[in-house]
This record gives C-alpha cells, sequence and structure tokens, in this order.
C-alpha cells in the first residue's frame, strides 16, 4: 500500500463517519456540523490527486458558504431543532431505498470502471476557469439564483407571521425589540 492510499482511507473513513453520522443526528445543527466533516473530507480527497484548485473551492463555497447558508436558514425560518423533529416512521423504508441506490451505483461504477487504472492529467486553474464560464456557464448561473432564491425565501418565511395589513406597533423591528407603552390618560397602546 503507497502512502497515498493510506491517506485516502483514512479521509474515507473520517468522511463516511461525517456522512453516516449526518443522515442519522437527529439535531439538524449537529447534522449541518457533520457536514462540514463530510465536505472537507472530500476537499482533501481533491488535494490527495493534486486538483488544488478544486480542493479550496471545496472548502470555500461547500464547507463555508453552503453550510452558513444552511445555518442561516434554519435560524431564520425558525425551523425545530431537536429529536423529535427529525424522527419518524420511514426509516426502514428509507434505508431500503438508500441500500438500493448504494447497489446501483457499485454496480454502475464496476462495469464502468472494474479492472481499468485511471490515468490523472493535469488541469490548470485556466482551463477550470475557461470550461466552468464557456462550457457550463448556465449550470452555473442556475445554480446561483437557486441559491440566492433559497436565502430570499428563508427571509419571506421568517418573517410571513408579520402581515402587511397590522397595525405599525405590532410589527417585529428587524433590529432590536421596544416594548410598547400605555398612557394612562388613553388605555391606548403605542
Amino acid at each position: 500500500m503507497t502512502a497515498q492510499e493510506i491517506v485516502f482511507l483514512f479521509l474515507a473513513a473520517i468522511g463516511g463517519f461525517g456522512a453516516i453520522r449526518l443522515v442519522t443526528s437527529r439535531n439538524v445543527v449537529h447534522a449541518a456540523l457533520y457536514l462540514v466533516v463530510t465536505l472537507a473530507m472530500v476537499g482533501g480527497t481533491y488535494l490527495l490527486v493534486a486538483a488544488e484548485f478544486i480542493a479550496w473551492v471545496q472548502v470555500l463555497i461547500y464547507v463555508g458558504a453552503i453550510i452558513v447558508l444552511v445555518l442561516f436558514s434554519l435560524m431564520l425560518t425558525k425551523a425545530p431543532i431537536g429529536r423529535e423533529t427529525l424522527d419518524n416512521q420511514q426509516r426502514g423504508f428509507a434505508f431500503l431505498i438508500g441500500a438500493g441506490v448504494l447497489a446501483g451505483l457499485v454496480l454502475l461504477i464496476q462495469g464502468e470502471f472494474g479492472g481499468k487504472r485511471i490515468s490523472l492529467r493535469p488541469v490548470t486553474t485556466a482551463q477550470v476557469g475557461v470550461s466552468i464560464f464557456r462550457d457550463f456557464v448556465l449550470p452555473f448561473e442556475v445554480v446561483s439564483v437557486l441559491l440566492l432564491a433559497a436565502l430570499v425565501g428563508a427571509v419571506v418565511i421568517a418573517r410571513k407571521d408579520e402581515g402587511p395589513g397590522e397595525p405599525p406597533e405590532r410589527r417585529v423591528p428587524l433590529l432590536g425589540r421596544r416594548e410598547p407603552t400605555v398612557t394612562p390618560r388613553e388605555g391606548v397602546r403605542r
């Protein structure tokens, strides 16, 4: 076994553990943190195959930005966080579907790459940039619009309890919270 294979097994073991804990965790915030571990191990695997640019893009975009977006979405939507939120009666069915997908992927990969040696060829960052912004510009922009829509949707869901027809004193301000005062003469809340 070469040193590269040993490091790959180490990264795969940690990433696999993080992925298993990601789907079995009963706390959404803990699941997001396990997703950080899993995505960081994917970045480490990219480093291992000498794809430094993709590794740092993985770390900056997925580990940094996407996880922050997920955590902000959880906080803004006031989503219930806890054990009872993620627990349901469909675990067995989900396990069967997951095992079927895994078996299908293993069969497809073994049929395509079984016994073949894969040779890596070096690619420069300029070639990656040209490929993204020439050949894959539409998917790149679709993903950016999708992320923007997710963030706007989270803000809308978080603020849906404040209807436009409600009086201004019942709306919750964005920054700070002012307690309503009652005047003794009128008995009216301001």
